[in-house]
């Protein structure tokens, strides 16, 4: 696993022993991930939900964010986190939060320009995710969110006033953006 792109391109990230239930992204993947959210990045700040090893956020920074809050709630990935982190020299620009998402997100006091979502696939944690950013207001009005998915599975088109305006598929995996919208009245 490495850095594809930015300042800390081809920075060699390490992994949770055994994996851990982290699922790197693939590097195709990632640079998808990237050419969406490109305009997003530069002086902002990203939010990389459920961290893993933290190869998405230290991208983000790499590519121009100002600060990237690193979540998870597995003592392993945090530590794994922290060493990538370290490893790109860029502490001075995270935030770690060893926390399970719910507590991260109401601990998060900012709005972010980008917020990723890299949940286990079947957790159910997608919509419960998107319904507390747009409840806790944490989208920047200009923001996105890239939520990655089985590609089998189909996330919600509207969650509060988050729309989905774009779903990209790359074989089993798909990439759902959004965007902040109106909120729908029932």
């Amino acid at each position: 696993m490495r850095v594809i792109s930015g300042e800390f391109k081809g920075r060699k990230l390490i992994s949770p022993e055994d994996n851990q239930g982290v699922r790197p992204t693939s590097d195709k993947v990632k640079e998808a991930i990237f050419s969406i959210a490109m305009h997003n990045l530069y002086d902002g700040v990203c939010i990389d939900l459920f961290g893993g090893s933290g190869g998405l956020g230290i991208e983000a920074i790499s590519r121009g964010a100002k600060k990237c809050y690193f979540c998870d709630s597995k003592r392993e990935s945090m530590k794994v986190i922290k060493e990538n982190v370290k490893l790109c020299k860029c502490l001075e620009r995270a935030t770690f939060l060893m926390l399970d998402y719910k507590s991260a997100l109401n601990k998060i006091s900012e709005r972010a320009d980008l917020i990723i979502l890299d949940p286990p696939y079947e957790s159910g944690y997608y919509e419960v995710s998107l319904d507390m950013i747009d409840s806790l207001d944490l989208l920047a009005s200009d923001g996105i969110i890239i939520a990655e998915h089985n590609s089998r599975m189909e996330l919600p088109e509207q969650v509060g006033r988050l729309l989905k305006t774009k779903v990209r598929k790359y074989g089993t995996i798909a990439l759902s953006i959004y965007e902040m919208g109106e909120e729908l009245n029932d």
